[in-house]
């Protein structure tokens, strides 16, 4: 996988060797708010809620919506809101690792950057949603929701979405 040098590395881990990196497609478009008013208006107005949410999922429950929340808005406050970016860039970066998602239509810093932010983080929001997870609930109640649906070793399994082309 091609890093990018003016994108902070997440440590990302490797997505499972069934899935070729960057070969997936997104299931929804950068630009597809309209189909979803609800997400577009948090991702618009509080920013810091959905980047924390995603935080927690992605890091499996090692940070809480509440830390990745607040640790967003104090770097967006400390930089005048001008490097808030890079911190949700680490996500997208992340969450394409894990899942194998295609880094398109650009490097993840210029989507970030370059692109609107709001429809960065609402694209990212979405596919975790549509992957399965209910991102309102975080990644403890995500696991238990998914062992009482019947699968006992607490893994995340997401159901197969439809990609959009």
């Amino acid at each position: 996988e091609q890093v990018h040098s003016a994108c902070p590395s997440a440590g990302t881990s490797m997505p499972p060797a069934t899935m070729e990196p960057g070969t997936t497609p997104w299931s929804t478009g950068l630009f597809d708010c309209a189909e979803d008013h609800g997400v577009c208006l948090l991702g618009w107005c509080c920013p810091c809620i959905v980047v924390g949410r995603m935080a927690e999922i992605l890091d499996k429950g090692e940070t809480s919506t509440g830390a990745g929340a607040a640790l967003y808005m104090a770097i967006g406050v400390l930089s005048g809101w001008q490097c808030q970016w890079i911190y949700s860039c680490v996500y997208r970066t992340k969450m394409r690792a894990q899942y194998g998602l295609q880094e398109t239509p650009c490097p993840d810093c210029c989507v970030h950057f370059c692109w609107l932010e709001s429809c960065a983080i609402c694209q990212e929001y979405r596919e975790l949603r549509n992957r399965g997870f209910v991102m309102d609930i975080g990644w403890h109640a995500n696991v238990e929701l998914q062992r009482q649906q019947g699968h006992s070793d607490g893994s995340i399994v997401p159901p197969a979405t439809q990609h959009m082309i």
